[in-house]
């Protein structure tokens, strides 16, 4: 289905598409690298070595000066001096080049292989030092958006997520919501990738105000074919923005009064958010004799801060609020019966 610019979706390329935009990039790679084997430009576009042989054939007939050398060190290459213009972006890779940098994130969305494409157009199209500088930046700077210990929010709904986003096309999603399994239609206005989690920024029909979902908390969804008309003056990255501070801003209600040891205050710093690492700074004590210090923490609720400051061990003791203190106590009563010999 057609978008509303007259383009095409990122799945519904024909085959001849298919073709036509290898061939191309069959091109781009030996104009950017000057030479290469079947096997290494069939590595590159994850065909068969084959289809490499049938593609270089129809470059020929199609009068491109193309020639190959046999042996360990022959290969593909162009003739010297030969450069294609065929370096245009399709409407398609313009609209995606704002992801050029983040080819995981794009993989995600299912816009990896028109970026890759994207990407090789625009390589081929700098000069050779530029050419040069830009692969050599690509091997010293990498980025990995997901934290240490997870890989991100593995979405099956994703991509649909996505071409709803894109072509403003309601959706009727089963939701894991706090409250249990919930069933909403919604017009998603936008996708933001925050701390390698995918959220989608969506209204409720007649509604008016806008709301985050995690993407991977979409049980099933269904594509509507009601098209919504996205407000002209929503601002994404504006209201992401006023989003984040205003969940800061009540992230942190409550407060804590506890002492933390040299070791404890020094794994807070590695394990604890900003908030709390400045509210220790600012309100910590004098070391008593130990070098523990009494300092204030703010705390989201109780079950939030029961299962942080268990992180810290021995390290930690809570004075206040005594609701915290007793969870804490029965917790550590309850691993100590648990771990007596005999």
């Amino acid at each position: 289905m057609p978008c509303r610019d007259g383009t095409s979706g990122p799945l519904t390329a024909s085959v001849s598409e298919v073709r036509a935009s290898r061939l191309l990039s069959v091109l781009m790679l030996l104009q950017s690298h000057g030479r290469l084997t079947a096997a290494q430009l069939a590595d590159r576009l994850a065909v068969s070595p084959r289809t490499i042989y049938r593609d270089v054939e129809s470059l020929h007939a199609a009068g491109i000066p193309l020639f190959g050398e046999a042996g360990h060190a022959g290969g593909y290459q162009l003739v010297d001096g030969w450069r294609t213009r065929l370096t245009g972006l399709t409407a398609e890779e313009a609209d995606r080049l704002f992801l050029a940098g983040l080819p995981g994130p794009a993989d995600e969305l299912g816009y990896g292989d028109v970026v890759a494409a994207l990407q090789l157009k625009l390589h081929a199209a700098l000069p050779a030092s530029l050419r040069d500088r830009a692969t050599q930046l690509q091997q010293r700077f990498h980025l990995d958006t997901p934290g240490w210990y997870a890989d991100g929010d593995a979405s099956p709904e994703l991509a649909r997520t996505a071409e709803a986003v894109w072509r403003q096309h309601r959706i009727e999603v089963r939701y894991r919501s706090w409250h249990g399994e919930v069933t909403r239609v919604l017009e998603p206005y936008g996708l933001v990738l925050k701390g390698g989690r995918w959220y989608v920024v969506a209204d409720q029909p007649g509604r008016g105000a806008p709301a985050t979902y995690r993407v991977n908390q979409i049980l099933a969804l269904t594509a509507l074919a009601q098209e919504f008309d996205r407000p002209a003056d929503f601002d994404l990255p504006a209201w992401w923005r006023a989003h984040v501070v205003e969940f800061r801003a009540r992230l942190h209600r409550e407060e804590a009064t506890v002492r933390l040891s040299p070791a404890g205050r020094e794994r807070l710093r590695e394990i604890g958010g900003d908030p709390a690492v400045r509210a220790v700074d600012a309100s910590a004590g004098p070391p008593d004799a130990r070098g523990w210090v009494t300092a204030v923490l703010p705390i989201e609720s109780l079950t939030h801060a029961h299962g942080e400051l268990l992180r810290l061990g021995a390290d930690v003791e809570v004075l206040t609020p005594v609701a915290l203190r007793e969870r804490l106590t029965a917790t550590a009563a309850g691993l100590a019966a648990l771990y007596a010999p005999g």
